[in-house]
């Protein structure tokens, strides 16, 4: 008998309204072709949750989300709660604790240039031609999580500090599992720090030095972040499989985002846990929200990857990204990724297609 995936579904602010639904179409078309059943119980995060409850990560939904097999977020955030208390803001009160509660102390994101979409980065293509990283985000220390305080000065002027805090056993398994992963792809793994500043960074720098004399069959490499940011650009194709702290790595997927095209393919999974949190990298674009214009492939391809770590159903992960592969190969495109000649399409009908794709 098939078993019943559980799927807490998360949509969120802005976009992520319209972008998780496609993804349900591609998961309901996996399980039509398979076999599989999905159950997909829907719950409030962000500022929707805040508006209708009060607070962005109600009880509610943080109790679906320990009792699901999987999590599909969307986006969360937007101006209209920028202002309220730091602790009510959707990205701090809502997705960092939902980090820290559910243990999902690892944030893959793969940055791979699918070849139809070649033109529409603002690189070169001889510099794009075979770029496949992944990076792993350490996420649940580092700045976002260390002590943070706010003073007025005596006679005028405001402080604010944060804190950049990592223990040697937080940089130890995020590393383990940079070297697990880069044994799957090309036995090559790089340590981006800034040791040359940072204490916290000579920390993670010392016990990498250490763990890459004891994975010798991978290639290890160290890495400023300033310096990995500048070649990330110039020359991507040397790195492999990238492992950094929470800050660095979020900065440097954004960067590694345009070597793909646009933000808007760039997929995630949040690991560690007993329960993994699949999203897109990108925000809730406000700017677009519900007009059909946004691309909802990261979100595709965040379910692919929920098939792949998840469900452990590689085959229908595989013909996820085929089928979002063969939606590109056809000229198939959203606004971000409009070129001329290309067939510009809705969010909507990107989902239909790539379902299509899917069952055919």
């Amino acid at each position: 008998m098939n078993k019943m995936f559980k799927i807490a579904v998360l949509p969120g602010d802005g976009i992520g309204i319209e972008i998780v639904p496609e993804a349900i179409k591609a998961l309901e078309a996996i399980g039509e072709k398979f076999g599989h059943k999905f159950e997909f119980t829907e719950a409030l995060i962000g500022g929707a949750a805040y508006d209708e409850v009060g607070h962005p990560l109600p009880p509610e939904t943080l109790r679906l989300c320990r009792e699901a097999d999987a999590i599909l977020l969307g986006a969360i955030g937007g101006p209209q709660w920028e202002e309220l208390p730091v602790h009510l803001r959707p990205e701090v009160g809502a997705l960092l604790p939902l980090r820290k509660e559910l243990g999902l102390y690892a944030n893959l994101r793969p940055c791979m240039l699918f070849p139809s979409l070649l033109g529409a980065s603002t690189l070169k293509e001889e510099v794009l031609q075979g770029v496949d990283i992944m990076v792993i985000r350490e996420l649940t220390g580092g700045a976002y999580f260390g002590e943070k305080h706010h003073e007025n000065l005596m006679g005028g002027g405001e402080k604010a500090t944060d804190c950049m805090t990592y223990t040697s056993s937080e940089i130890e398994r995020i590393i383990n599992l940079a070297y697990d992963t880069a044994r799957k792809r090309g036995k090559k793994l790089c340590s981006v720090d800034k040791a040359n500043v940072l204490e916290s960074s000579r920390l993670w720098r010392k016990i990498a030095v250490k763990m890459a004399a004891e994975n010798p069959d991978v290639e290890t490499t160290h890495m400023y972040v300033d310096n990995c940011a500048m070649q990330l650009i110039r020359n991507p194709r040397q790195f492999d499989v990238i492992v950094t702290e929470n800050l660095f790595g979020d900065i440097l997927t954004d960067e590694a985002s345009m070597l793909s095209g646009s933000l808007g393919m760039l997929p995630s999974a949040s690991l560690g846990g007993q329960v993994g949190l699949y999203e897109p990298s990108h925000g809730s674009a406000p700017d677009i929200a519900g007009q059909g214009k946004a691309n909802p492939l990261a979100t595709i391809l965040s379910a692919a990857m929920m098939l792949r770590y998840s469900f452990n159903l590689e085959n229908e992960a595989r013909l996820v990204e085929e089928a979002v592969n063969e939606f590109l190969e056809r000229d198939y495109r959203t606004p971000d990724l409009m070129e001329a000649g290309k067939k510009l399409v809705t969010t909507a009908e990107t989902g239909d297609i790539v379902a299509a794709l899917i069952k055919r």
